[in-house]
């Protein structure tokens, strides 16, 4: 496999305390159908994320939330992910995102939210048209 051929590779990730990861699962075995290599992990805080972020040498962050906490969280992230250089690492946030929230998500630097309902078809595309 030449070097341009990689796979895709896909940290998707959930709070430790979050039990509910249904919804999650279900997305790294489509992205896994799809060709792309993903790591799934638990973190306890956004230092866990980017850690393994950097470990794994991945090109997306996949936040999964089903419980508050997704604009710290979220917050925390994007700055550790500029303060680390990662800013071509795609990043987006997934699960229960009021649509209220979703502007101030963007702003700070996510990349697309996916929420309640949304295709796994539809994060394959998106995922597949935004890395290069």
């Amino acid at each position: 496999m030449a070097a341009t051929d990689r796979k895709i590779r896909v940290l998707l990730t959930k709070s430790r305390i979050d039990g509910h990861d249904r919804g999650v699962r279900y997305v790294a075995t489509r992205l896994r159908e799809a060709g792309m290599e993903v790591i799934f992990t638990r973190y306890r805080d956004p230092d866990d994320i980017i850690n393994s972020a950097l470990q794994e040498d991945v090109d997306v962050i996949g936040l999964s939330f089903s419980v508050g906490g997704y604009l710290i969280i979220s917050s925390d992230v994007m700055k550790l992910v500029r303060k680390n250089g990662m800013e071509n690492i795609l990043v987006i946030v997934g699960g229960i995102i009021p649509e209220d929230d979703i502007p101030e998500l963007l702003e700070m630097g996510v990349s697309r939210t996916f929420g309640p309902g949304s295709y796994a078809d539809d994060i394959v595309e998106y995922i597949t048209a935004h890395v290069s």
